[in-house]
């Protein structure tokens, strides 16, 4: 499946307040399933010793979908092609990586 066809697909689904207009909702649902994705990680190290298992995997696997699912909400409701939000961050890291500037911190390096 390629990004375009899970942005329109999953749009109906987004059955939140005011979706299409209402960027709020999947900002918060990112940042609290990205939280999640954390979570099962830490719960590897300090429970697992580190050794993921193929149910952690799916677990993982599981959240990491429903991150996808929030960006491609965010990506929408900003009018924005989910497709082009990943060539341009491919764009911009393979930018910095021709110039040396992968590591280093700032948004415009």
């Amino acid at each position: 499946m390629d990004f375009k066809s899970y942005q329109k697909e999953s749009k109906k689904t987004a059955l939140y307040p005011n979706a299409g207009n209402n960027f709020i909702y999947p900002v918060l649902g990112l940042v609290g399933e990205a939280g999640e994705v954390a979570e099962k990680i830490k719960k590897i190290i300090r429970d697992d010793d580190g050794i993921v298992t193929e149910e952690k995997r799916g677990e993982i696997k599981k959240e990491l979908g429903d991150v996808l699912w929030y960006l491609a909400q965010l990506s929408s409701e900003f009018g924005l092609e989910l497709e082009d939000v990943a060539s341009g961050n491919l764009e911009k890291l393979f930018s910095r990586l021709e110039r040396n500037q992968i590591k280093g911190s700032g948004d415009n390096r």
